[in-house]
């Protein structure tokens, strides 16, 4: 069981949290209503045959926990990243959580397609959650882009997804209700779910909250006894996405503990980076909290629309995580740490294996360039298997996470040039268990090369717009045949448009022009190789695009 190896792996933090989330929880008894200051009731389980709530709780088809924990990865939008989910796997997760489409926004993912997700997460040993994106805001008419609407979807799946509740649960609609009579939420989602249930359809099913997930209203808090009550097979799990509701260790935890303590099954089904444009959410405090409840949370997103983990210019290399990526693997409380592998998968994850790894050897550095270098070490050896390597910086007394392996070696990027560096490397086998660190290597890097803007050019585009505001993006490309190693990007505004937020950069403004700093994960783009920047902004009526733009005082071709 998972409880035999959890508490050993908490740190201090993990362990204060539970105790101030137990206190917590006792103030918190009466925020779902009566039934929430009741012992947890027995819940009518699904036939052990898969995936499924007992208690409050996601078991497996055997018995066991099951805890969540993963990423999104926007399958609709990226339908030829066919190597992104044993990339995902990977760096250590268990979970991917899969945006589809029915067709009513975006090109329709049929039973084909989703048969060879599926089959693709059973490869890469992911549990494969399952959700349709068109739901978003809840449908723009009343014939698509509803609940009723997303369950049809999934019924015309029916035959794809028979048998399949071992390694799929069923994320029934994305974000239903934007600020649209988000009250609205229980009696239909209640009707989704009778009739998938109705449909013959045993799977676990996961319902999102409504205000475009993150239930800032407290519908789905008020309503989610209701909901659950109403399903029969009780193999329902409730998913809230916290983003801007969400900036305060007081918020998360009081949201959390009010279903726990009511019995209710929930998890994270999104959240999101270092500069969400929706505010500052504490994602810290997200992760810290779901592990210290033994909670699934989902990261925003592998691949996406903002604060991605992965730089997507760089042509989903997994070696370049954003600050994002590497807070969600790598944290204290992050994927790396705390993510235990289905036992359905079999050699992996044995909950009663407390056994750690043996250390790896010291690592040696080759291939070092002004922002990169190639560290290689001998294997550490396993009781029962090894399932990863985690390298990490050394300075003083500290660790920072950087970089994570299956084999025995790795190319760590997006380094200062010039600079002394000293890295050390841990193994960690399937039961989440940790070796001792090896020896340290140090690294200096060489010398920055040719100052940038030899060749580049810029692209521009306005990405949505609404009364007063807009989202836009901004692509530098490295025309040129040496890499950019820190740069600076200037351009000026026509109709005195102001940015508000960015992602990827940190903007400087006064009056129309506007001065960009690059991002840690953005600094370095390799000759003919791009980065992305995002931001959302002001405007008046007109919200003409710039023109004119230079790097680093070299003027760039307006793409």
């Amino acid at each position: 069981m998972r409880s035999a190896t959890s508490t050993a792996r908490q740190s201090p933090l993990t362990l204060l949290l539970k105790g101030v989330a137990a206190l917590l929880g006792v103030v918190l008894l009466g925020a779902l209503g009566p039934a929430a200051a009741q012992a947890r009731p027995a819940q009518a389980e699904a036939a052990a045959t898969g995936l499924h709530i007992s208690d409050g709780r996601l078991l497996e088809a055997n018995g066991n926990d099951f805890v969540m924990r993963g990423v999104n990865h926007a399958h609709t939008w990226y339908p030829g990243e066919t190597q992104s989910l044993a990339d995902i796997k990977a760096f250590g997760a268990n979970t991917v959580r899969v945006v589809l489409s029915d067709g009513h926004r975006w090109t329709r993912n049929g039973p084909d397609e989703v048969a060879g997700i599926v089959d693709d997460c059973k490869t890469n040993r992911l549990i494969c959650v399952l959700e349709v994106h068109d739901t978003t805001g809840y449908g723009e008419d009343a014939a698509a882009g509803t609940l009723d609407h997303a369950a049809d979807y999934w019924i015309s799946l029916k035959d794809v997804l028979a048998g399949e509740e071992d390694y799929v649960v069923i994320n029934i609609g994305n974000e239903p209700w934007g600020n649209t009579d988000p009250a609205g939420w229980t009696a239909p989602t209640t009707a989704a779910v009778q009739k998938l249930r109705g449909a013959g359809f045993a799977h676990t099913i996961m319902v999102d909250a409504p205000n475009w997930g993150q239930d800032w209203q407290g519908v789905m808090r008020a309503n989610a006894r209701t909901v659950y009550d109403a399903d029969t097979t009780g193999n329902l799990i409730f998913s809230i996405h916290m983003y801007s509701v969400y900036s305060t260790a007081h918020a998360i935890t009081d949201y959390l503990n009010a279903f726990v303590d009511a019995g209710l099954p929930i998890l994270i089904g999104e959240f999101g980076g270092p500069a969400d444009q929706w505010g500052d959410p504490d994602e810290d405090t997200m992760m810290a909290t779901a592990e210290a409840l033994d909670l699934g949370y989902l990261a925003w997103s592998w691949s996406g629309n903002t604060d991605p983990i992965l730089d997507l210019a760089i042509d989903f290399d997994p070696s370049r995580l954003s600050s994002w990526g590497e807070r969600i693997f790598h944290g204290a409380d992050g994927i790396a740490q705390t993510s235990q592998e289905a036992t359905i998968f079999g050699d992996g994850g044995d909950p009663d294996d407390t056994e750690a790894p043996t250390a790896p050897g010291t690592p040696t550095a080759s291939a070092v360039t002004a922002t990169s270098a190639t560290l290689t070490w001998p294997a550490a050896t396993d009781n029962v298997a090894i399932a990863g390597y985690d390298v990490v910086r050394v300075s003083g007394g500290a660790e920072t996470a950087v970089a994570s392996s299956t084999t025995t070696a790795v190319t760590v990027t997006g380094l200062t040039a010039d600079t002394a560096y000293a890295f050390a490397v841990y193994a960690r086998d399937a039961a989440g268990n940790r070796s001792a660190r090896s020896g340290t290597v140090s690294v200096t890097t060489d010398e920055s090369g040719p100052t940038p803007g030899v060749g580049c050019s810029v692209g521009y585009r306005v990405v949505g717009e609404w009364p007063g505001g807009f989202q836009g993006e901004i692509t530098i490309r490295n025309t040129g045949t040496t890499a950019i190693n820190g740069w600076n990007l200037a351009f000026a505004f026509a109709n005195g448009q102001t940015i508000s937020n960015m992602w990827g950069g940190t903007p400087t403004q006064s009056g129309s022009s506007v001065s960009v700093a690059p991002a840690g994960y953005t600094a370095s783009i390799a000759a003919n190789g791009s980065v992305t920047l995002g931001f959302t902004g002001t405007r008046s009526t007109s919200n003409a695009a710039p023109t004119a733009f230079t790097l680093s005082g070299n003027t760039c071709k307006a793409a």
